[in-house]
């Protein structure tokens, strides 16, 4: 039946700071939405054995063991009719549901995986996360967002060739933070009159993609979270603190957590200091310098518990510099 094998798959977490659904098109692959955000340097890795054999096995879980169906059923596309045994192992960086674009980031790194697994050509493993993505209730444009780093722009929805997708670099840190329990975007997607809300706020995003520029993003953010107004109790409080210290801060879409970027490193500082001194649930990082990447294993990898995400201070976060 051949030997097992072993791949790994990797895609960058993702942060909206604003956006406007567009799922009108017959073509799931132009569905998704328009808008912009930031692709994170952390994300969500999976790990992929497939062992041939007479039975027809798959298991999809987090490190924790829990099952995550957007992810099993890209996995089940690209496995098609094979016999054997797929197994995979997510590892998220940050909390599911919060707005960090887990689903659609670990959708891409199973997608990557197990086209390794089984040689399939990268578009159809996109096109595989993607779909599953939408039918899954994840997002509305995730997978189109992180397919590179930087400061993303989704001028038409989709993703490539249908979509387009612009990408800026931002060099400065990054902070975020989660106050509660996960919003999930099944949930919050499904609500039509959230959606006529969406349009109302969303109108300035057409001058902001004729000129996509980071800062004029991070400004149209704040303006969306406030216009939504969905922000509320501690969450609305941590924002307009984090704005009077100067950084640009906004809801994650959606997840009751916030994102801020400090345009100097002046205000870094101020927001180490609020952070610390609150005991704040947050983490400093940075954009991604690319998308996702996959690769085949030579064997079993060995095994690295993930951060803890409950409780996460900055002075212990692995990934600053």
């Amino acid at each position: 039946m051949g030997p097992t094998r072993w791949a790994f798959g990797w895609a960058p977490g993702h942060v909206t700071g604003i956006f406007l659904p567009a799922a009108e098109s017959p073509d799931p692959r132009a569905r998704g939405s328009i808008g912009g955000g930031i692709v994170l340097d952390s994300g969500v890795r999976a790990v992929a054995r497939w062992t041939p054999g007479s039975d027809v096995r798959l298991r999809v879980v987090d490190d924790s063991g829990h099952p995550l169906p957007i992810s099993r059923e890209v996995a089940e596309r690209l496995r098609g009719s094979r016999h054997g045994a797929l197994d995979l192992v997510l590892t998220h960086d940050f909390p599911i549901g919060q707005g960090f674009g887990m689903s659609a980031a670990g959708a891409v790194a199973t997608a990557l995986a197990v086209g390794r697994l089984f040689g399939a050509e990268r578009s159809r493993a996109i096109e595989a996360a993607h779909r599953a993505d939408l039918s899954g209730g994840g997002g509305l444009g995730g997978v189109a967002a992180i397919l590179g780093g930087g400061v993303e722009f989704r001028i038409r929805p989709g993703i490539p060739p249908w979509g387009r997708i612009v990408h800026r670099p931002w060099p400065g840190p990054i902070w975020v933070g989660w106050v509660g329990r996960p919003i999930p975007s099944p949930r919050a997607l499904a609500d039509r009159g959230l959606h006529r809300r969406i349009a109302t706020a969303a109108r300035d995003l057409p001058t902001l993609l004729d000129d996509p520029d980071p800062r004029r993003l991070f400004e149209a953010g704040e303006r969306f979270t406030d216009a939504l107004a969905l922000a509320r109790g501690a969450l609305a409080g941590r924002i307009d603190r984090l704005r009077r210290a100067g950084a640009w801060t906004m809801q994650t879409m959606f997840g009751r957590a916030w994102l801020a970027v400090p345009p100097t490193a002046r205000v870094d500082r101020a927001v180490r200091r609020i952070v610390e001194a609150e005991g704040w649930a947050a983490r400093r990082c940075r954009s991604a310098r690319r998308g996702p990447r996959a690769g085949l294993l030579p064997s079993a990898p060995r095994h690295r518990p993930p951060p803890s995400l409950r409780g996460f201070r900055s002075h212990r976060d692995p990934v600053e510099p």
